[in-house]
């Protein structure tokens, strides 16, 4: 079994810039409508669907409304990460942090207002 989220945007030229350019990703695949992307490792993928197309039954046509979605990526070197987002000049929603049940992270939003932790897991002491 594989999963993949899907969100309802109108933002599809924003989301394919950010997720690219910003976080790494690569396309899958994408039309006028739809837009398939993949992790660096090519490991997971996420679809972004433009709403109210005709193409798509009800279910399907509602847009996202900004709250209540978020994304977890799981890093081999949250540091790294962080840094190197930092030098792209991205907005941190959350600074780099430890957690006491062991999570090093950081936080950023995409530009539909999904949140996006991003984390590298260690052993709590």
């Amino acid at each position: 079994m594989k999963l993949n989220a899907g969100i309802i945007t109108e933002k599809l030229q924003e989301t394919k810039k950010f997720y690219t350019e910003v976080m790494d990703f690569g396309v899958s695949f994408e039309n006028e409508f739809y837009l398939l992307l993949h992790t660096p490792d090519q490991s997971a993928e996420i679809s972004f669907l433009q709403p109210n197309h005709p193409s798509q039954k009800p279910i399907f046509q509602s847009a996202f409304n900004g709250k209540g979605v978020y994304l977890t990526i799981e890093v081999e070197n949250v540091d790294e990460v962080y840094k190197q987002l930092k030098d792209k000049g991205v907005q941190m929603e959350i600074e780099i942090r430890d957690e006491p049940w062991g999570d090093r992270h950081f936080a950023i939003k995409d530009p539909n207002g999904i949140g996006i932790d991003i984390v590298t897991y260690t052993k709590p002491e």
